[in-house]
């Protein structure tokens, strides 16, 4: 097996470390009040014990035209560079509500070109399906 072009420094380090990413069966919607920030039947779950289980929501189903995106960002040795956006609807509470890695580590590919949200900066709701 070829190694990884962009290994994840983290796993290198720490090979025991366990992270999956897994389609959600259902569908999820972010909401800032009233307003739809993002609808999909595409999200994954990605677990990262002990951390809360988050939702990678595909770019193609956020409306962007809601966001605007931020200086902040922040780096994960398992994950990598993540950027990040506010969810303008939500105001002052919206500030980096939003987080991608847009080049992540070779073993996180699945969650290229997909965004996650704090839950307790916008209402994320999932419903299996």
């Amino acid at each position: 097996m070829d190694k990884p072009a962009n290994p994840a420094p983290g796993f290198q380090r720490n090979p025991d470390k366990v992270i999956t990413v897994e389609p959600y069966r259902g569908s999820v919607t972010v909401r800032a009040g009233d307003t739809v920030i993002a609808r999909s039947t595409r999200a994954k779950v990605l677990s990262e014990p002990p951390y809360p289980a988050a939702f990678y929501i595909p770019f193609d189903d956020i409306d962007f035209s809601k966001l605007a995106g931020t200086e902040h960002a922040t780096h994960c040795p398992y994950k990598g560079d993540a950027s990040y956006w506010s969810v303008q609807p939500a105001g002052e509470a919206g500030k980096n509500a939003m987080w991608a890695y847009e080049t992540p580590f070779d073993e996180m590919a699945e969650i290229r070109n997909h965004g996650a949200f704090y839950t307790n900066k916008v209402t994320v709701e999932a419903e299996p399906g």
